[in-house]
């Protein structure tokens, strides 16, 4: 909540309101996949890992380069935070701050997730979204949202007057984190990131500019569909918030498991390759 003004407003207060936005990154000459190189096997798709996410808790799976990834909505209404790892080099994670900046606050068919600096590349492209249907509603609301961080327990702590609750997206994540890699608790933490909010229905209030959340649309069938561009480590968690239509690290919600398929195609899209990492000589000016 911002304080009550206290400056006065100066004589050209109006005008300098009304000064037209300018877009912060232009995207026209940003490369683009080819989706309908993407499109063109889906038909054709193998699976050949399926992964359940309990409620309440987080996993981790594999997705090779070159395959399709399907996360389920498995038995009810549920949202689910998402990590993304180069499965070779973890130093290499989703970004979710340029993700944002370059598509916008929430992600849909054809955006691309990107990669942290120095790497900054996409390492996967949504394919497909049962739920593109529901665009933005009149609360200025959309899905898979790229804006939230996760639920954790250190703001838990902070908003509940000293509460401990374990089972945050943040906690879940870095357990599963752990599970997988072998690393100790502290050193799985430190790789834990800000997420793709999969099926989590959200936006920012237009009074105090306030993130919000509300019941996620989505229902037993709908998923999200992406193209792994590079080798993924994935790990996700089932939140404790159910569809966020009340509240979230908290045991009083109404959670299910998500589903997750891993689906190899006959063969790569037309074209495609994995793509480098940034180009850019890391010199800073003193090359």
């Amino acid at each position: 909540m911002k304080p009550n003004v206290l400056t006065p407003p100066p004589p050209d207060a109006e005008a300098r309101k009304a000064v037209r936005p300018v877009i912060c990154y232009p995207v026209e000459t940003l490369p683009r996949p080819d989706l309908d190189a993407y499109r063109a096997l889906r038909d054709g798709l193998e699976p050949v890992a399926r992964v359940i996410i309990p409620a309440r808790d987080a996993r981790c799976w594999s997705i090779p380069a070159g395959h399709f990834c399907r996360i389920h909505c498995h038995e009810g209404p549920q949202v689910g935070d998402l990590n993304l790892f180069n499965a070779t080099n973890m130093a290499e994670r989703l970004y979710t701050g340029k993700t944002r900046a370059l598509n916008g606050t929430h992600v849909g068919r054809g955006d691309q997730l990107f990669s942290n600096l120095p790497f900054l590349r996409p390492m996967a492209t949504i394919t497909h979204d049962t739920l593109d249907w529901y665009g933005f509603d009149a609360f200025g609301a959309a899905v898979h949202d790229v804006i939230g961080t996760r639920c954790d327990p250190y703001t838990h702590n902070l908003l509940s007057d000293g509460g401990m609750y374990h089972q945050c997206c943040h906690s879940n994540l870095t357990r599963a984190l752990a599970d997988h890699t072998g690393l100790s608790l502290t050193e799985a933490e430190a790789h834990v990131h800000d997420v793709l909010n999969v099926f989590m229905c959200t936006g920012f209030t237009r009074d105090t500019g306030q993130y919000f959340m509300k019941a996620s649309p989505v229902r037993p069938g709908d998923y999200l569909e992406f193209f792994a561009e590079i080798d993924l480590l994935a790990c996700m968690s089932a939140c404790p918030g159910g569809d966020c239509s009340s509240e979230h690290s908290s045991d009083a919600a109404n959670c299910h498991p998500l589903a997750v398929e891993v689906l190899r195609p006959t063969g790569p899209p037309v074209g495609w390759a994995p793509l480098p990492v940034s180009g850019y000589d890391r010199s800073h000016g003193r090359g």
